[in-house]
């Protein structure tokens, strides 16, 4: 008998036999799938579908339009009966069509809104609504013509907003056919609401307007109107009544809010502030109760933002009739302090950040108000560049204001004002995110009022230049005790300083005094800010030039004792290492630098030795080696300060001024060959050579005398033949360039000479046989030039 394997490996291999055949099956059924579809003809694609037109419009909105043109042609009509057939009828007869026509555009939509009809409802009502007020015209005309027109109106509208009010809501809801459950169980007319409220917009104003009121009635008929808009626009949940209600609520209110609050500016007597006060504090509190009923925290902010300025323009107006003009700012900036105590109440979130924004905007505009001054003594001084040491001025008021440009008018109480506005920011805010940049306005606002200071109170000038000394003195402090300190922390002495120091110019002791302080108190601070230390050379250098006019000593002098920044500056960056403020002090000792090189020019010896010391400045620069570049910078003042020293001389052979750059040039190359030996020649001493060589032979060719063109052929040979020693290109090409020219140029006579005494055909004929020469031995000449520019090309 065969031998059987076990059951479990019998069905282990059986599922394995059917995995294969089931894969087998699942290949083959693919295969003929794609032969079939191969083999199936191409089948065309379903044409598109022809464009469907669809209505440019849908028939709810042609009803409408229909239904508003029908309407408005009915009212034209009525209203042209009105005006034009009137008289042709009598009284009874005019009485009973308009009587008529107005009852039956009223009462017909009752019938349409039972048959479901309520656009053409709302169109027959309005067209009844129309007719009403004709019919009011056609009373006033008939009946009551001595009236008077605008209290005849006020009485009209108010008659007709409660008439129309009254209309709608009679026809609020009127009820379905009872066979009609499952739709809504009323049908309402949305016109006459909305147009009541409307035409109530008009009664109190027109009654004013028919009184002859002043500017207060009208201002209170528009401040009332809005308040019973305001009111309903909270109260009514009709969203067409709210509309309307809202529309009034702002444009009647704002209207009457500016009329308040021109009245209240310009109120001259207590009674008329009193009234302007009253009235703003009503437009106030309706806002604020506006606000404290909106849903949208958005809105609510806006608003009770408005009553809050509307409070502090009622509240600041008061005392602004009794006191001097420049006490008007800072009695509406009390006004906005005592409004911003609310922000600790328990008002709604949103009530609380309008009157906060109101108090802020308040304080911004006080603060505006005072930037005046403070320009001016900010910028005032900087005419004083202009007049130095023509005498110091007797005020500190006087010195900030330069000819032409007066002092700003309700000035004097400025610094009030700036220093309330920063004990507001610094009390005030004290979340951890707007902290920091409260305390930065703070301290800003507090540096303009010492600024602005001295100038307000016009004190005497020297008393003037302490006190801004003392602000330099306590911005300075304030910057050594700050944790981290930031350049805007500095920033304020900074400015401070150079204000100072343009208002000690007046007098020259006054001019050293200041200059000496203001460096050795920028310099104290200098481990403290980057700006520091370029702060006190920049000083340091003014003082340099202060005491060298004190001395009456020349510009050119002056520029010796200038050159000692540039010293101190060298010294001090290298002391800077890895330092953020070793870049500005490097470049401040360069611009101090510069200047001394300016003020040296007139005195062209002298200038020469400020060239020299500012090359050996440069090369101590550069002996650190994160400042190697700087050594070019030494090269080239010392070639200048070689220059002009040789111009002092009266030298003018041109190699005295071609060498000096030459002889640096070649040890820099011979240098950075040893470096990197892959250096070209031309890079290393292509430069150097060319300075020399190439001005030499150009005075060479037009200089009549035999030694010049001899002593350049020797250089010229030696040159070439250390170019071919050394087996370097830029020498040879350049040395063996120039002594050809060289040798050309002194055989350039005998040249002329021989082409005189030639015959005319011998030039023609020379050039032939070379021609012929050259055309016989091509290839060689070919081969010769290759083996040329091979021994060329090996070179460096």
């Amino acid at each position: 008998m065969t031998h059987l394997p076990p059951p479990a490996e019998e069905l282990r291999l059986l599922d394995t036999e059917l995995r294969q055949l089931d894969a087998r099956r699942a290949l083959l059924l693919a295969r003929r799938a794609w032969l079939i579809t191969a083999l199936r003809p191409p089948v065309a694609p379903p044409p598109p579908p022809p464009p469907v037109r669809r209505p440019e419009t849908t028939a709810p909105r042609v009803q409408n339009v229909l239904l508003v043109l029908g309407g408005a042609l009915l009212t034209i009509a009525a209203i042209a009966f009105t005006l034009v057939s009137w008289g042709r009828m009598g009284i009874a007869g005019r009485a009973l069509v308009l009587g008529a026509v107005t009852l039956a555009a009223l009462g017909s939509p009752v019938l349409l809104l039972r048959h479901r009809l309520r656009s053409t409802a709302e169109a027959v009502a309005g067209l009844g609504l129309a007719l009403t007020v004709l019919d009011v015209y056609a009373l006033h005309e008939v009946a009551l013509p001595e009236t008077n027109g605008l209290g005849y109106a006020a009485i009209a509208s108010a008659l007709l907003a409660a008439l129309w009010t009254a209309y709608g809501l009679a026809l609020g809801g009127t009820r379905r056919p009872a066979g009609e459950a499952a739709a809504p169980a009323r049908l309402t007319l949305r016109l006459p609401l909305p147009t009541a409220l409307a035409a109530a917009q008009l009664p109190l104003i027109l009654w004013a307007a028919a009184a002859d009121a002043g500017a207060p009635v009208m201002t209170g008929a528009l401040l009332v109107t809005a308040a019973l808009d305001t009111a309903v626009a909270l109260r009514v949940p009709v969203r067409s009544v709210c509309l309307v209600a809202a529309v009034g609520a702002y444009g009647l209110g704002g209207w009457g809010s500016f009329a308040a609050g021109w009245l209240s500016w310009t109120a001259t007597g207590p009674s008329a502030v009193a009234r302007a006060a009253a009235l703003l504090l009503f437009a106030a509190a309706v806002a604020l109760a506006a606000a404290w009923r909106l849903p949208d925290t958005n809105v609510a902010t806006w608003v009770a933002s408005a009553g809050g300025l509307l409070t502090v323009a009622a509240l600041g107006g008061v005392p602004r009739s009794s006191l001097p003009g420049e006490w008007t700012a800072p009695g509406y900036l009390v006004c906005a302090v005592a409004v911003l105590a609310a922000v600790r109440t328990r008002l709604p979130e949103p009530m609380r950040r309008g009157l906060a924004l109101a108090a802020a905007s308040v304080q911004a505009v006080a603060v505006v108000w005072a930037l005046p001054p403070v320009t001016v003594a900010l910028l005032g001084p900087v005419a004083r560049v202009g007049r130095v040491w023509t005498g110091a001025p007797s005020t500190a008021r006087e010195a900030v204001t330069p000819v032409g440009v007066p002092w700003p008018p309700y000035a004097a109480t400025a610094p009030l004002v700036l220093v309330v506005v920063a004990t507001v920011l610094a009390v005030a805010v004290r979340g951890t995110e707007w902290r920091p940049r409260a305390t930065i306005g703070a301290s800003a606002l507090v540096w303009a009022a010492a600024l602005v200071l001295p100038a307000a109170l016009d004190i005497p000038y020297w008393a003037g230049m302490s006190a801004q000394g003392l602000t330099i003195v306590a911005a300075l402090a304030y910057v050594a005790r700050s944790a981290e300190p930031r350049p805007v922390l500095f920033l304020p002495a900074l400015v401070s300083s150079v204000s100072l120091a343009c208002l000690s110019l007046a007098a020259e002791d006054t001019t050293l005094g200041v200059l000496a302080a203001l460096t050795v108190l920028f310099a104290a601070v200098s481990g403290r800010s980057r700006l520091a230390p370029v702060a006190a050379l920049a000083y340091a250098t003014a003082l340099a030039s202060a005491v060298g006019a004190s001395l009456g000593w020349q510009s050119p002098y002056i520029a010796l004792l200038v050159l000692l920044v540039p010293v101190v500056a060298a010294l001090l960056a290298a002391r800077l290492a890895g330092s953020p403020a070793r870049v500005p002090v490097e470049v401040t000792g360069a611009v101090a630098g510069l200047l001394a090189v300016g003020l040296a020019v007139p005195d062209p010896p002298l200038l020469a030795l400020v060239l020299a010391l500012c090359a050996v400045i440069a090369a101590g620069t550069a002996a650190r080696e994160d400042r190697r570049p700087a050594g070019y910078a030494a090269t080239a003042l010392f070639v200048l300060a070689a220059w002009v020293r040789l111009a002092c001389w009266g030298v003018g052979s041109v190699e005295a001024y071609t060498l000096p750059v030459t002889v640096p040039a070649l040890l820099v190359g011979a240098f950075g060959r040893r470096k990197d030996p892959l250096t070209s020649s031309w890079t290393a001493y292509g430069a150097g050579l060319s300075v020399t060589l190439v001005p030499s032979l150009l005075t060479a060719w037009i200089d009549p005398d035999w030694p010049r063109p001899l002593l350049l052929g020797v250089a010229a040979l030696a040159v070439t033949l250390v170019g071919a020693r050394h087996r370097l290109r830029a020498p040879l090409v350049l040395g063996g360039g120039v002594l050809a020219l060289d040798a050309l140029h002194e055989l350039a006579p005998y040249l002329v000479q021989m082409a005189g005494a030639l015959p005319r055909w011998v030039p023609p004929a020379l050039a032939g046989l070379v021609l012929l020469a050259l055309g016989a031995t091509y290839e060689q000449r070919i081969r010769d030039a290759r083996r040329v520019r091979e021994v060329l090309g090996r070179m460096r």
